[in-house]
């Protein structure tokens, strides 16, 4: 499946993951997306619980939001050759973002409008 194969991948700690894909798509992910959409089981609620996903790239509605740290992420690190793992300055760590997990979340207009035609939208 050469449509999820990483061609090149950019990491900014501060920012978030950019993938060139080795079909010529291109992927950019930001720091809250990537947090919001972890795929670990406590934050899918995958064992029946409720699920614990977080909100980052939504903003603030409260007008006098307490303070949050800044999301970082600490570490990214290879997991085979089908995934990463990231480490989260929030001290979470368990969620491994497969290759074709970070393809099916991508926000571009693009894959967006695939998804609205065929039905599907990302967990």
């Amino acid at each position: 499946m050469a449509h999820i194969d990483p061609e090149h991948i950019a990491i900014s700690k501060s920012k978030g993951i950019k993938i060139d894909w080795k079909d010529g798509h291109r992927s950019d992910y930001s720091l809250a997306y990537l947090r919001d959409e972890c795929p670990c089981a406590s934050c899918t609620g995958v064992h029946g619980t409720e699920p614990q996903k977080t909100s980052h790239s939504k903003g603030a509605n409260d007008p006098f939001p307490q303070f949050k740290p800044v999301l970082k992420m600490l570490n990214v690190e290879p997991v085979g050759h089908y995934a990463v793992r990231i480490y989260w300055s929030d001290g979470h760590n368990t969620g491994i973002y497969s290759f074709e997990r970070l393809r099916d979340i991508c926000s571009c207009a693009e894959c967006q409008l695939a998804r609205a035609k065929t039905g599907t939208a990302t967990q």
